[in-house]
């Protein structure tokens, strides 16, 4: 693993906030909690984690243009805050969350490769300071949060199994993965392909067992941080 930093409330108005440091990927993530659903839970008593995912112009080593002066996101956009709004309503009880929405935006400040599962690490720490913000107000009576939820990538590069890649790794992989856990081990995703080549049985649990240890890390460092 990359070095792991994540610093807590640093959004002042934002229910849950935090900065969460992966190498030299860093990201900036808030919680916002608003009281009503989407029209398709109306009077069902759940409650609903959704994401937007977005990236600084110069987030990158070239400058990206703003998606919204396209007037449009881009397809790897939406996938990627679709994955984020799923990894946490994982964990996420929505009975005991009541008739509200969390709302969490993840803003990548540098990207270097890990930015989607930078996110939904530090995505749960902003998500778990909003709940527990709910549950002092008295808003919440039994905690919704079934457990950690962290993501780390894998892969295959110059044929070795690396844990947490960063962009020079992830460009030249063969192998590329994301792995989505709950802080049990228990999976929530994960996203494997070849990038060029092919890969066997073997080398995938070799990449699942080095993912389990960097959720294990990042749950250390989500802990501490709180």
């Amino acid at each position: 693993m990359r070095l792991v930093s994540i610093e807590t409330g640093v959004m002042r108005h934002a229910e849950g906030s935090c900065l969460i440091k992966v190498g030299n990927t860093h990201v900036l993530c808030t919680a916002s909690v608003e009281d009503r659903t989407p029209p398709f839970l109306k009077n069902t008593g759940l409650g609903w984690v959704t994401a937007e995912y977005g990236m600084l112009p110069r987030a990158t080593n070239t400058r990206n243009r703003r998606e919204a002066a396209t007037g449009k996101q881009g397809g790897r956009t939406v996938e990627i805050q679709r994955l984020i709004g799923r990894a946490l309503r994982a964990g996420v009880d929505r009975s005991a969350l009541g008739e509200r929405q969390i709302v969490i935006d993840c803003d990548v400040i540098q990207a270097d490769g890990g930015t989607r599962c930078a996110s939904i690490t530090g995505a749960w720490v902003a998500l778990r300071l909003a709940v527990d913000k709910l549950m002092k107000a008295g808003q919440i009576v039994s905690d919704p949060m079934i457990g950690h939820v962290a993501a780390v990538s894998c892969g295959i590069y110059a044929g070795q199994p690396v844990l947490d890649l960063d962009y020079d790794e992830d460009s030249a992989a063969g192998v590329d993965g994301n792995f989505v856990m709950l802080g049990d081990g228990r999976l929530i995703e994960v996203q494997m392909s070849g990038e060029g080549a092919v890969f066997a049985r073997a080398q995938m649990d070799q990449l699942l067992t080095l993912a389990e240890k960097g959720v294990s890390a990042l749950v250390a460092a989500q802990k501490a941080a709180l």
